[in-house]
Parts: structure tokens; C-alpha cells; sequence
């Protein structure tokens, strides 16, 4: 039975449409115009008022992580899969249809992504990296991906490909959340990343690059990395305070894409002189062409994996970015970024059906995000 959605006001991933009503048969998109046009011979639902965008996308969560718990996880620690379901859950509830999750030690986070496209659980369409690639003793070595050498690198990522990863993970750098990791050290050699990325192109596979400090944000970049993550120019000065606008231009000419973990938090950092810096970098990492893209880290300590749509005003006001951009950092722009453009990301006839019904305008106000009407994932209503 086909379903229209009518009544809407609809911003397509890009641009306002001249429609008011969305098509939906089985899991997809199969037509945008005015009511009459489209609605023939379907279920209507009304939403008179109400603004229909594509579902939000997270660049950057881990599932398997309890953001209550202050400490990082033991390497034995088995997460609990059935709060790992309810976080998909929740994630659903605020709109968040796709997320790429970043990180895990036992591959909990892969079952969840089986069982949620198998239709048995209810939650975002899920990219997973496994066990991130780590120096010993580096950055969340508790995952079990920890490597000496380029030889060691290959286990690892071996490892990976066995279970049927989406896309490999890297910490170029160390990191906070690792007791004796310093976030502004490199952890690799641009030879060894380049290792990773060679194995992801082998497999058809992006890679991730987790970097703070400016010199393994260089050497990521160096390497050809997909995306680096958080991207926090760290140097002595502390976060934001060793910009090089060198390394800004090769990531801009390598067509490498940002994704710089903001989440709601970040609140703290507006007007004070940190936040002044992370803007300065923003402003001038777009200023040269480079795509951000919208993520949060979720399951970090305090950072719920629901809380996108409240982290996407923080961003916008933090970046100094118009809605339009802001929108598009969580949907059509993530979505190409993640290489899965043509899957969803926008509002399209052939896409997936993953839409976000809002009561307000996002476009005119971002907290508007904040009070979903209704989702669809995958052309099934989430309640």
C-alpha cells in the first residue's frame, strides 16, 4: 500500500521544493509534487504546516559505549546489546536514520546493524568500522586493534574484513579518553596510514582517520584518508591553536571531507577563547571548499547518540553557519561524504524513504529539529 505524505513544506537536501506531498511505496521515495498529482490510489497522512526533510545523519557515533559511564571501557568488557538496541531506538525517535559508528572492541555494534536491517530491531541504517587500527598502548588500544607495524596493521585490518566491516577506522593520533594517549602525537607514519588506506581501496572501503594534533592530521591527509575526524588542530597552544593553512589546502586539493564531532556540549565553548579559535578553523577549512560534516561522538561520556538534532544548533552557531548549510551537513552532503548519496540523504524519488517530519521550519529556526512529528526509516513509520 502506497503512503502520501501531504501538507508539507519540503526541503530536499539542498533547496525548497515548489511541492507539498511525498510518495511512498515499500522502502522508497517514488514521487514529489502537489497532493493531487501524487496521491492517487494511496494511505494520505496530513501534516498540515509541518516540514518534511531527510532523515539526519550522524558521521560519528559508537553504539557500543554508555555515555553515562565516565571511564573508557576494559578490553573484556562485553557491551549490553539490548542497551545497545534501545540507544537505536532513541535515535530513531529524534529523527537520526543513518549514523556511521566509529568504534567497538567484540563487534556488538555489527549483530546490532544485521538485526536492524533484517527488520527484527527498530534503528538508523548503521556503518560500521570495527576495531579501529591503534598504535600499542595508543588510542583506544581496549578495542583490540592494536599495531606495532605495517605487518601488524595488515592482521588488523584482516581482521576487520572477516566480519564484514563497512569501512576501516585509523587513530592517527592519540586521544583524551586513553589514560597515557596524548591527543597532539601522531600515532603513525604516513606510510603506515597509507597501509590502511590501500587495504580499504582493495576492499572498496573508506577510511576514517581520527586526528587531533595538526601532525597526524597532516599525515592522514598525506595518506589519502576519506574523512578525518574531530580535526581539532591541536598543538601547544591547546584545541584549535596550530591551524596550518598548508594542511588545510592539501585536505581541500585531496577532496577530503571534515567531520568535526561537535555535540550539544560544546555550548560551553561559545563567545570564550577556545570556541574562538574552533570558529576561526571552520570558517577558514570552508572558506577553502572543504565539506563539514555533522557528527557528535555519541557515547562519549555525556553525549547521548539521540542528541544530534540539539548539536546541530550548537555547530551552526559555533561555525557561523546558515540553516541551509547546517541542514545539509546532516543529511545530502553526509550522505555523499559517507558514499551513500545514492542510497538516501535526500529527499528524491528512488531513495530510500528516511524523512523527518518536523513541526516548525528548520530552515528558519534549527530547534525546530528538536520536535519530531514523525520519522520514516527505510519506508517504515518509526513510533
Amino acid at each position: 500500500m502506497a503512503t502520501t505524505l501531504t501538507g508539507l513544506k519540503i526541503w530536499d537536501g539542498n533547496r525548497q521544493l515548489d511541492a507539498n506531498a511525498i510518495r511512498i511505496e515499500s522502502d522508497r521515495i517514488t514521487a514529489i509534487g502537489n497532493h493531487e498529482e501524487v496521491s492517487a490510489g494511496s494511505e494520505v497522512v496530513d501534516f498540515a504546516g509541518a516540514t518534511a526533510i531527510p532523515g539526519l545523519i550522524d558521521a560519528h557515533v559508537h553504539m557500543v559505549l554508555d555515555p553515562t559511564r565516565r571511564t573508557p571501557p576494559g578490553a573484556g568488557d562485553v557491551p549490553d546489546l539490548d542497551a545497545m538496541r534501545e540507544r537505536a531506538r532513541q535515535m530513531l525517535d529524534a529523527g537520526i536514520t543513518t549514523a556511521r559508528d566509529l568504534g567497538g572492541g567484540h563487534w556488538q555494534e555489527l549483530k546490532l546493524r544485521d538485526e536492524i536491517n533484517s527488520g527484527a530491531v527498530q534503528g538508523p541504517r548503521l556503518l560500521c568500522a570495527g576495531q579501529p587500527v591503534t598504535s600499542v598502548g595508543g588510542h583506544c588500544h581496549f578495542w583490540g586493534g592494536e599495531a606495532a607495524n605495517a605487518a601488524e596493521i595488515e592482521t588488523v585490518i584482516n581482521r576487520q574484513l572477516d566480519h564484514h566491516v563497512d569501512l576501516l577506522k585509523v587513530m592517527a593520533t592519540g586521544g583524551r579518553m586513553t589514560s597515557g594517549s596524548r591527543p597532539e602525537q601522531p600515532q603513525f607514519s604516513v606510510e603506515e596510514l597509507a597501509v590502511v588506506v590501500a587495504r580499504a581501496e582493495q576492499a572498496g572501503m573508506h577510511v576514517a582517520a581520527h586526528c587531533h594534533g595538526t601532525a597526524g592530521i597532516h599525515a592522514a591527509a598525506c595518506a589519502g584518508v576519506t574523512t578525518i575526524e574531530h580535526c581539532s588542530w591541536v598543538g601547544e597552544g591547546g584545541w584549535a591553536s596550530d591551524y596550518q593553512v598548508d594542511v588545510a589546502e592539501l585536505i581541500a586539493t585531496s577532496g577530503i571531507r571534515v567531520s568535526p564531532t561537535v555535540n550539544a556540549g560544546w555550548q560551553r565553548m561559545i563567545g570564550n577563547p577556545v570556541g574562538d579559535r574552533v570558529k576561526a578553523a571552520f570558517n577558514a577549512m570552508i572558506d577553502l571548499g572543504i565539506p563539514l560534516i555533522a557528527s557528535t561522538d555519541a557515547g562519549i561520556p555525556g553525549v547521548n547518540h539521540h542528541d544530534l538534532p540539539k548539536a546541530l544548533a550548537v555547530f551552526s552557531t559555533l561555525a557561523d553557519l546558515i540553516s541551509e548549510y547546517t541542514l545539509a551537513s546532516a543529511t545530502s552532503r553526509s550522505a555523499s561524504a559517507l558514499g551513500i548519496d545514492h542510497v538516501t540523504g535526500s529527499i528524491r524519488a528512488g531513495l530510500s524513504a528516511d524523512l523527518l517530519v518536523v513541526d516548525g521550519d528548520p530552515l528558519t529556526n534549527l530547534s525546530a529539529l528538536e520536535k519530531p512529528l514523525a520519522v520514516w526509516a527505510r519506508g517504515r513509520r518509526h513510533h
